[in-house]
């Protein structure tokens, strides 16, 4: 296939942070990028831009030069003005004159304790709405005297976050489907509409390598395990994201793939020696400089072969993670690599960081090892303390809090929120969830399934329509589903084909009653097919099958009817489910996912996805079966 014009030659690098200007905020995207002598710094627009920054910079106190190195958060839902909330917000943008605002979708609250557990076990993220969200940011730009630089994780494209935009697949599932041009596109569309929200950096691609099994929280969002394959995918996407007019980011430096603890809930430990690092982590971080991105995250990873020192003033004794350690963003970073974008912080309310260092210390603590935006600190008021009474101290220097500043304000103007920093309310219906963009999320859902292992060569399946089947949709557990109820896609999908199906739920709550009562359903039946939900989600931690579930699952392979598993979510549960007879992959768990995997198994389209991790034990990287579609089924 055709690679897009931003592989096909080297970006044409107009400053040191984008490779790219971006149309005003309201007005589309273009899709090829402006010529230099208007977008360079030599050309009239680039000259403008310049002399605001400088101008801007010259005037500014430094109380207000350290409120732009903090960015606050809102959630995208209805905002009263009168409430505390927004009134937080605009204390925020007008008092402390933060730098930047980041979009989260929506969240619901709910105790930990006395309630059904289902809802949510001590809180449960939703998504949010693209009108709220971009009205919201609007509202805040306008109270602003210098423009917000917004940010989003749109790690599965603006559908992720938002209700109505369009629903990618994840990292693994694009390095699954092998396709640069794919990539491309992907990050493309998703800042096309991001942009048209008044969102102008993207917090992805993820450029980590996922080579633990046991990651708990990188896993799907990985390209996979293979350095190359890492590289060539990010900077696909890298490129895409800058030619949509947004700002990409790389993350989580230096690598965060081969953990097995969350740092949303603790503190993460890589013991590799520095060769190793440069081997295998370091190599996506300087192929995303190559390519231009025009930013950087740090993780909150403690790496003791870049910097084996403590954190200076921890709450408890605390290796320092990268975010806190100047040796790993300033000297490795700036100095080795030559990284001169914006380097943000991981959030500072993941636990790694809340626990152990006071707000006020982690801001100051992040700044003086090189950061130059401090990211969602859990007090940032506090924050802006900290930071303040560094400089006043002399621990920070005011000429490097300037450099920082400096930065952020010449990507705010190559972005071009000098000129216009709303987004056009009317243009977000026409822009979000196109079906240019719904058809793209498609073609990449599907050439992502990865079909494993097809014992008995029952994939895709040639039932009768009138067969009777048996739908196991089997959970790893019920709580904190926050894109809709699985198996809501994939039920009504198969019944269109099989119309006699019967559904059941699986999941960590079944009593052994209940599984006695599917295998007997099973044996009545002339096929099953399973889908196994093991998510990856943040301040879980979790990623297994009950040892009932597997139980259960075995037995049921024992049997001679035809069985095909469906993976949704955590490829490495094929691992502990070695049993099953045929296995597809799908590295996602929402509907689109969902809906390709029973065209898949249907006969409807081809599979042809290769695994971008090992599966121990099972399989190697690049291992994949190959399907065409089939003419009878396709038909359907």
């Amino acid at each position: 296939m055709r690679a897009p014009r931003s592989l096909r030659h080297p970006p044409i690098i107009i400053t040191v942070l984008v490779a790219l200007a971006a149309p005003a905020i309201g007005m589309r995207a273009q899709s090829a990028k402006p010529p230099v002598d208007l977008a360079g710094p030599t050309g009239p627009a680039g000259r403008a831009a310049a002399r605001w920054v400088e101008q801007t910079l010259r005037k500014m106190t430094l109380d207000e030069k350290i409120g732009q190195l903090l960015v606050t958060s809102l959630n995208a839902t209805f905002t009263s003005a009168d409430s505390e909330a927004f009134q937080k917000l605009q204390h925020l943008v007008r008092d402390v004159k933060v730098g930047g605002i980041h979009v989260f979708g929506g969240a619901e609250a709910f105790p930990a304790l006395m309630l059904n557990p289902t809802y949510g076990g001590g809180g449960a993220s939703r998504k949010g709405d693209p009108y709220a969200a971009a009205a919201m940011l609007n509202r805040l730009q306008r109270d602003a005297q210098i423009p917000l630089l917004t940010t989003a994780d749109f790690e599965g494209g603006v559908g992720y976050l938002l209700n109505g935009a369009t629903r990618l697949p994840r990292a693994m599932a694009i390095g699954a489907a092998r396709d640069p041009d794919l990539a491309y596109r992907a990050g493309k569309l998703s800042a096309e509409e991001g942009r048209a929200l008044g969102v102008v950096v993207d917090f992805y691609p993820i450029v980590d390598v996922n080579n633990n099994p046991r990651n708990p929280i990188i896993n799907i969002r990985s390209f996979g395990e293979d350095v190359s394959l890492v590289s060539q995918m990010a900077t696909a996407y890298i490129h895409g994201v800058q030619d949509g007019g947004m700002i990409a980011t790389a993350k989580h430096f230096p690598g965060h793939g081969d953990t097995a603890t969350d740092t949303h809930l603790g503190l993460a430990v890589i013991e590799h020696p520095r060769s190793h690092l440069d081997e295998v982590e370091l190599p996506p971080f300087k192929a995303a400089i190559a390519a231009g991105v025009g930013a950087v995250m740090s993780s909150h990873i403690a790496l003791p072969a870049l910097d084996p020192g403590m954190v200076e003033g921890a709450l408890q004794p605390m290796r320092s993670p990268a975010t806190l350690s100047r040796p790993i963003l300033t000297g490795l970073l700036r100095g080795e690599m030559k990284f001169d974008g914006l380097i943000y912080t991981d959030s500072m309310s993941m636990l790694a960081i809340a626990e152990n260092v006071t707000p006020d210390r982690a801001a100051a603590l992040a700044v003086k090892a090189g950061a130059d935006q401090v990211l969602h600190s859990p007090d940032d008021d506090a924050a802006f303390r900290g930071i303040k009474a560094a400089v006043a101290s002399g621990e920070i220097s005011e000429a490097q809090i300037t450099r920082s500043v400096e930065r952020v304000l010449t990507a705010k103007a190559r972005m071009g929120l000098h000129l216009a920093r709303e987004a056009d309310l009317a243009q977000i219906d026409a822009r979000l969830g196109t079906r240019e963009h719904q058809q793209v999320a498609a073609d990449l859902a599907a050439r992502a399934i990865t079909l494993i292992k097809d014992d008995r060569n029952q994939v895709p399946l040639t039932l009768p329509k009138s067969a009777n089947i048996l739908y196991l949709s089997v959970l790893d557990y019920a709580s904190g589903w926050r894109e809709g109820a699985p198996s809501r896609a994939f039920l009504p999908e198969l019944k269109k084909r099989w119309p006699n199906v019967t559904g059941i739920e699986v999941s960590d709550r079944t009593s052994a009653d209940e599984l006695d009562l599917v295998r007997a359903l099973a044996r009545r039946s002339d096929a099953v097919i399973v889908s196994v939900f093991v998510r990856i989600a943040s301040y879980s931690g979790r990623m297994d099958l009950s040892d009932r579930q597997v139980s259960m699952l075995d037995s049921l392979a024992a049997g001679t009817k035809p069985l095909v598993a469906v993976l949704f979510g955590n490829p490495y549960t094929a691992t502990f489910l070695p049993k099953l007879p045929a296995v597809l992959l799908t590295y996602e768990e929402y509907d689109g996912a969902e809906s390709a995997a029973v065209r898949a198994i249907a006969g409807e389209a081809p599979i042809g996805g290769k695994l971008p991790i090992s599966l121990p034990g099972m399989f190697p990287f690049g291992h994949g079966l190959d399907r065409p579609a089939t003419a009878s089924h396709a038909a359907r």
